[in-house]
C-alpha cells in the first residue's frame, strides 16, 4: 500500500460538483492499494500515517503526529499512485489491486484511523473527483509498506 501524505490547512473534495469531503488542518491522504495488499499492510500504513511526526513543535520542529495537533484526514482513492513509470511514455497499472479488494482495504483503512479517534472525511472510490487543498508548508511525503 501507498500512501501521499500531504501536510493541509485546508482541503475539500468534489464529486458531480457536490463536495463529499471537507478538513482543516491535517492530512490529505492520497491511498493507492497494490497487488498482494492485505489487512495487516492496510494496518500498519494507517498506523505509519497517524503518528508520522511532521507537524511542528513549540520549537518549530517537525516532532508532533495529526492526533497531537488535533487534525483531520481527507482520505482520497489513487490508483495511480501504483503506476509503473520506468518505462515507454504511457503509465501501466499492472501492479494495482482489483477494484473490489482496493475499495475494501481503502474503507478499512479509513476505519482503522476513525477507530483511533481521528475524524476522517473521504471521497468516492472510483469516482471522477476534483480535490483542493492548501498545502502547508509545503510538506509533503510518500509511504509505503
Amino acid at each position: 500500500m501507498i500512501a501521499l501524505i500531504q501536510r493541509v490547512t485546508k482541503a475539500d473534495v468534489e464529486v458531480e460538483s457536490h463536495v463529499v469531503g471537507k478538513i482543516k488542518t491535517g492530512l490529505l491522504v492520497l491511498l493507492a492499494v497494490e497487488k498482494g495488499d492485505d489487512d495487516k499492510k492496510c494496518q500498519r500504513l494507517a498506523q505509519k500515517v497517524m503518528t508520522y511526526r511532521l507537524f511542528a513543535d513549540e520549537n518549530d520542529k517537525m516532532n508532533l503526529n495529526v492526533q497531537q495537533v488535533g487534525g483531520d484526514l481527507l482520505v482520497i482513492s489513487q490508483f495511480t499512485l501504483a503506476a509503473t513509470t520506468n518505462k515507454g511514455n504511457r503509465p501501466g497499472f499492472s501492479n494495482g489491486a482489483e477494484p473490489s479488494e482496493a475499495k475494501r482495504l481503502y474503507e478499512r483503512f479509513s476505519q482503522h484511523c476513525r477507530d483511533n479517534e481521528l475524524l476522517v472525511e473521504n471521497g468516492v472510490f472510483g469516482a471522477d473527483m476534483q480535490v483542493s487543498s492548501t498545502n502547508n508548508g509545503p510538506v509533503t511525503f510518500w509511504l509505503q509498506v
